[in-house]
């Protein structure tokens, strides 16, 4: 009889695990990374800064909640019987006191390790210890790992981070899993059973349009990521999403540049994960961050990614599929002067083809919504005409009349 009832309990355990498992990011997750601003240059100190300005600066609110600690937090070696050990100088009261701050603030918590012997910054990595590490950081409380793909010779992706994600499920703490391959092995094709998001691109870098050559490696302004990867739609869905890489807004690109960046996030159905140093960010950053109108396109619970409709003369127009056959629309001027637009509804009609979702202003009559006035301008009956300066945008909501 006790055995029946031990058996029971562990089916029913693992039932409620199943459970919180699928219901893990089925909107894009939102939060903060240290790395676009910090590098290893992490410390309680900083974490502690930055959940504070979340709840000062209206972040959680507005939907932030995981606070994700990169590359760096750990020792240059693992102890004795092989465990990963928090840098006692940047850390001095352990990451299980910080998880505990951070969940105590109505928050939650991200880890990084990577895939390899060594993380990125020489760390050591999580290879031969997958579950022995998984085990630690479901001591420590962590919601959300981010697993990198450094130092990882003759390693198969498909292998390396599915027996992470199952370490993690054996640990039966609910966690997010973000697999940082930098979409070389095409993870939206085979990774939706093994984690939440994955990276469908190489490394962002805080400009409009660039190319950031390293010794070996490149990485991307806003432009170049958005449009790098325009066959990958089919994978992103709730509980699995494309992850073109985390927010530059703040970084010191212009206001404009960020609107269209932070826009262009919430066309594509991105993981909306700020970069910045938010405990510093200004008044006209935070407000772009906690635009309701946009974090409600990328929140969507169609949950279907945005496309490019088309690209003509520097004005790209890209167009995503919402609930209640509802759209967003996206227009980006890309040049360096101000552009006219002049879009007829009734001439032009937007088809998705790979969702046959469309856009026809003949048939149906759309009221607009400017998403960053909040206010409504027209309907679909007649043209859409205004100026967008250099490397901005206008991104409008259509719901029926």
């Amino acid at each position: 009889m006790k055995l029946i009832i031990s058996v029971l309990i562990t089916i029913s355990s693992f039932s409620i695990f199943a459970q919180n498992t699928e219901k893990l990011a089925l909107t894009p997750p939102m939060g903060w990374n240290s790395w676009n601003t910090f590098q290893t240059n992490v410390s309680e100190d900083l974490v502690k800064g930055v959940v504070d300005a979340f709840i000062r600066d209206g972040l959680k609110d507005a939907g932030y909640n995981y606070i994700v600690l990169d590359d760096g937090w750990m020792a240059m070696e693992r102890d004795a019987q092989g465990n990963l050990v928090p840098d006692p100088k940047k850390f001095p009261s352990g990451l299980k006191t910080l998880s505990d701050y951070i969940h105590s603030k109505g928050l939650k918590f991200g880890i990084y390790n990577c895939a390899g012997n060594k993380t990125c910054g020489g760390y050591p990595g999580s290879r031969g210890h997958e579950y022995q590490d998984a085990l630690m950081y479901a001591s420590w409380g962590v919601d959300y790992l981010k697993y990198d793909w450094c130092n990882t010779d003759k390693i198969n992706p498909i292998g390396a981070y599915t027996t992470m994600s199952e370490a993690i499920k054996a640990t039966k703490r609910p966690m997010i899993f973000s697999l940082c391959e930098w979409g070389n092995s095409e993870p939206w094709k085979w990774a939706k059973e093994v984690g939440q998001l994955w990276r469908s691109t190489g490394d962002i870098y805080p400009c409009f349009d660039c190319e950031f050559k390293h010794d070996n490696w490149s990485a991307w302004g806003i432009m170049k990521i958005a449009n790098m990867r325009q066959d990958n739609r089919r994978g992103a869905g709730p509980g699995h999403w494309n992850d073109p890489d985390m927010l530059e807004v703040g970084n010191g690109m212009s206001i404009s540049e960020d609107r269209a960046h932070f826009a262009l996030w919430c066309m594509m159905a991105a993981p909306l994960i700020m970069g910045n140093d938010v405990r510093k960010a200004s008044k006209e950053t935070i407000s772009l961050l906690t635009n309701k109108n946009l974090i409600a396109v990328d929140q969507d619970s169609l949950g279907m990614q945005g496309f490019r409709y088309s690209c003509k003369d520097s004005m790209e127009i890209w167009a995503r599929p919402l609930a209640n056959f509802e759209w967003a629309v996206c227009f980006i001027n890309t040049s360096s002067k101000a552009q006219k637009l002049s879009f007829n509804w009734q001439t032009e009609e937007i088809i998705d083809n790979v969702f046959k979702y469309n856009i026809n202003a003949k048939i149906n009559t759309y009221k607009i919504k400017d998403l960053l006035k909040n206010t409504f301008i027209l309907s679909t009956d007649k043209p859409l005409e205004t100026t967008i300066p250099s490397h901005d945008v206008l991104i409008v909501r259509l719901s029926k009349k």
